[in-house]
């Protein structure tokens, strides 16, 4: 049963006297379209350590959620004493002086998890004078914004590798992906008071996906890939509108992306296949929808990139590849070295990707490959970049960057 410690019609009464997401604002995994997207200007093209660098900061614990950012304020879950103590942590955009350091749940025993995972993976949502986070089967949670824990509730899964996909938001719930090895399902919770609202179960394997709210012929859909399915629900009722099949796919990590009439998934491990999906079907879509498929550089763990008509990838081994979006007609395939989890972003003109050594090499968008820069920041970089507020941020396995150009002299 959730742990409410402040009534509906509070929430109710702070909810509506919250702020709007403002421009600028990166409020949840990927972005604001939560697609990698930014409509950020004047961003640095070159970085160092040093160089472009506004504040570093050192965050403690170990953490691979991105930051969420929205009315000056930066957000990040972390773990400390080897996953015992998961943490909220808030920090001014501006100078990275931290406001909040909260623990939100504690467990003297975790729980084993990946090696390339951490206990804070997920990343916060943020909405009006709220934010949620989620710590997979560890814990989900709403706080207010000035730390004051609304409710908390505990999912029943076995994650087995470590909590991975982020929650969404639609309306008054808050729906998250619960891909175990003993059950799984999608949930939705009502995000003032976390009372389960709805729950589809479905049969596949375990995975770690965030799910993706998008509109079909004006209709809501949340789109919803697992072990074995790609499943899009009625956001409002959970109710099945359609599922398409890969035979292979489980531990499915990528998120999805939506356009031209379609949706692009990855079915990750063991062997990745990188599906386009029309978009508009019902029901078994497996034999009926498919647009095209790619074998040869699909990610187990990066998500798509989608930039007008080109679709970006890059595989965990450091292929990245340019497909013509409608076709899947390849443009271009290169290897830019290292090994990549995080997820591209397209910001200023510019496509950006960081691998897990910190080396982030930016690319002009197009059908030429052709390489901007290649800035590397010492320490380990799972965690996907973003972009907010005039500057690039960057999180490591201890510091936090605000990469932001220099004035001229």
């Amino acid at each position: 049963m959730p742990i409410v410690s402040t009534a509906r019609h509070l929430f109710l009464m702070l909810f509506a006297a919250g702020t709007l997401a403002h421009a600028g604002d990166s409020p949840q995994f990927r972005g604001p379209d939560g697609q990698g997207h930014s409509d950020e200007t004047g961003l640095p093209l070159t970085w160092s350590d040093s160089d472009n660098v506004a504040w570093k900061i050192e965050v403690p614990g170990l953490g691979w959620s991105s930051p969420s950012i929205q009315d000056g304020r930066l957000w990040l879950s972390t773990a400390v004493d080897d996953g015992a103590s998961l943490r909220l942590l808030c920090f001014d955009l501006k100078s990275g002086e931290r406001f909040l350091d909260r623990e939100v749940f504690h467990h003297d025993e975790p729980g084993n998890i990946h090696k390339k995972n951490s206990y804070a993976s997920p990343t916060p949502i943020l909405e009006g004078d709220f934010v949620y986070v989620h710590f997979g089967r560890l814990g989900t949670a709403c706080l207010t914004t000035a730390g004051e824990v609304v409710w908390k509730k505990e999912l029943d899964y076995n994650h087995r590798h470590g909590p991975g996909g982020s929650p969404v938001l639609f309306e008054n719930l808050l729906i998250i992906a619960c891909d175990g090895t003993d059950v799984q399902y999608v949930v939705a919770l009502d995000k003032a008071t976390g009372d389960e609202v709805w729950r589809s179960p479905r049969e596949g394997k375990m995975a770690y996906c965030t799910p993706l709210l998008t509109e079909v012929d004006g209709v809501p859909q949340v789109i919803a890939p697992g072990g074995e399915w790609v499943i899009a629900y009625e956001p409002r009722t959970g109710k099945e509108i359609w599922k398409f099949r890969w035979p292979k796919g489980y531990s499915v990590v990528p998120r999805p992306v939506v356009g031209h009439g379609l949706t692009f998934v990855s079915s990750s491990y063991d062997t990745a296949v990188f599906y386009a999906i029309r978009l508009g079907g019902e029901g078994d879509i497996t034999e009926t929808h498919e647009a095209w498929q790619l074998t040869r550089g699909a990610p187990h763990n990066p998500s798509a990139l989608l930039v007008g008509d080109e679709i970006y990838l890059v595989s965990d081994k450091g292929i990245a590849t340019c497909l013509d979006a409608k076709t899947g007609e390849q443009h271009w395939q290169e290897r830019l070295g290292g090994n990549f989890s995080a997820s591209p972003i397209f910001a200023d003109g510019r496509i950006y990707f960081l691998d897990e050594e910190g080396v982030c090499t930016v690319l002009k968008p197009g059908k030429t490959y052709e390489v901007l820069a290649t800035n590397t920041v010492p320490g380990r970089t799972l965690a996907s970049l973003v972009a907010a507020d005039g500057a690039i941020f960057l999180r490591t396995d201890t510091h936090l960057y605000r990469l932001q150009q220099a004035p001229a002299q």
